[in-house]
């Protein structure tokens, strides 16, 4: 059981960074973060999740059963993440690429503390275990100022290398160009990994770099142990609120630009750029299909379709489905059933995940996964991790991968260039 308790603050972006800074004590911190993005869809502003009572790490293999078990069992909060390959555990696939970040394939803990931000209201939900601590953690908090020094940390110089070079890129989407035109897909979402070894980072400061450069309404801070997710997603894979569930995948990015004129230009280029349309569309449809999976019949509908979206770095193409549940229907089965999402993949799913592990040098792991949460209702929020870096401090390897959607149009080079504007926020943020 959950007692909770609300407070009032002043000044909300001092008590957010506050609040990351007091949440480092902990193993265990999921923090999710909206950025000033209220949508039809936003529950929260931002949403901290430390402290596990238990926990769940597992591989790919049975691991949504355990999962739906560990949910069933526990019917409380849980946070954490899905790696890109439970897709093993979903379809008859393997993941033999290479890993340099060696995190589990799927972590969630039922976390003790609990704090919701909306507006400049804080709210407190603690296990009642711990609930006679909300006040001291409260004024524990406050007594934190955001502007103190911070001590060295030791970081060295970071090298950032390329695991694919252009000119095996180049050779690699020619493969897959090849694929699509004999017909064994229509579109893949092909993935390059950017790497440092022998590198030590200070997690929270970059994730604090790279949220104020992106400001994107999936934003999440992630430490689990000695693994880190530092994420600037604009992107929602799923979620359910009561019947109602609702995927939101991207599909095209344009550049933004200083100048106003030519960033109404270049988003209005994104709105009606054929390609970017197709391949968008074609996302929403494999997106109808799987969501058909769990919805009530007749009930998926897709409700915005290749709207344009602004943020601090890109221009992104998103649509927007939903569908209906029974309200029987487990919560995890739905993510099963839907699961990678299929923005990271292509169409067909499973041969274009074939493909991605035929001709990707990296094992995605959690990027293309998903962080998120669970209610004790059995709601649910996830989302795609993309815009994202990885970091191991125990193996002191840091990782960030970019993709583009492959499609009979596509030039090799056009897409290597979406791939460098992906990574220009991560890299900005890794090399000053």
């Amino acid at each position: 059981m959950r007692t909770e308790a609300n407070f009032t603050v002043a000044n909300i972006n001092n008590f957010k960074d506050a609040l990351l800074m007091w949440a480092q004590q902990y193993h265990e911190v999921v923090w999710l973060e909206s950025n000033g993005h209220q949508g039809r869809y936003s529950s929260f502003d931002g949403l901290l999740a430390v402290d596990a009572l238990t926990s769940m790490v597992t591989d790919h293999h049975q691991a949504f059963e355990e999962l739906k078990s560990y949910q069933h069992e526990s019917k409380d909060w849980l946070f954490g993440y899905m790696s890109y390959d439970l897709k093993n555990d979903v379809e008859q696939l393997t993941s033999s690429n290479y890993d340099g970040l060696g995190f589990a394939e799927l972590h969630f803990f039922q976390p003790k503390r609990i704090i919701q931000i909306n507006g400049n209201e804080i709210k407190f939900c603690y296990l009642n275990m711990v609930s006679d601590e909300m006040e001291e953690d409260f004024r524990a908090i406050n007594s934190i100022s955001p502007t103190m020094e911070q001590a060295p940390t030791g970081e060295s110089s970071i090298r950032i290398k390329l695991r694919i070079f252009k000119d095996d890129y180049f050779n690699r989407v020619q493969q897959l160009l090849t694929k699509i035109h004999r017909g064994d897909v229509y579109e893949a979402n092909f993935c390059q990994e950017f790497y440092a070894e022998d590198t030590t980072i200070d997690p929270l400061r970059t994730f604090q770099k790279l949220n104020a450069i992106s400001k994107p309404p999936f934003a999440t801070f992630l430490k689990l142990n000695d693994v880190y997710a530092l994420s600037a997603s604009p992107e929602r894979y799923i979620k359910k609120h009561g019947a109602k569930i609702i995927s939101q995948p991207i599909k095209g990015t344009a550049k933004r630009s200083m100048d106003p004129v030519e960033d109404a230009s270049l988003k209005r280029n994104l709105e009606h750029d054929p390609k970017e349309r197709a391949e968008n569309i074609m996302i929403v449809d494999l997106v109808r299909n799987d969501l058909s999976k769990s919805a009530l019949k007749g009930s998926v509908e897709v409700e915005e379709l290749c709207k344009v979206y602004s943020y601090q770095q890109v221009h992104q193409m998103i649509s927007t489905i939903v569908a209906t549940v029974d309200k029987e229907k487990n919560p995890v089965e739905i993510i099963q059933e839907t699961f990678p999402m299929g923005s990271m993949t292509g169409a067909p799913k499973v041969s274009a995940m074939k493909i991605i592990e035929e001709l990707e040098a990296t094992k995605r792991g959690l990027y293309s996964g998903a962080i998120g949460y669970f209610t004790p209702a059995g709601d649910f929020d996830f989302n795609v991790i993309i815009r994202s870096i990885l970091y191991n401090a125990t193996h002191r390897y840091v990782s960030f991968s970019v993709g583009s959607a492959i499609t009979a149009k596509a030039s090799p080079e056009k897409e290597y260039e979406e791939c460098l504007l992906k990574a220009k926020a991560m890299r900005l943020v890794l090399e000053e």
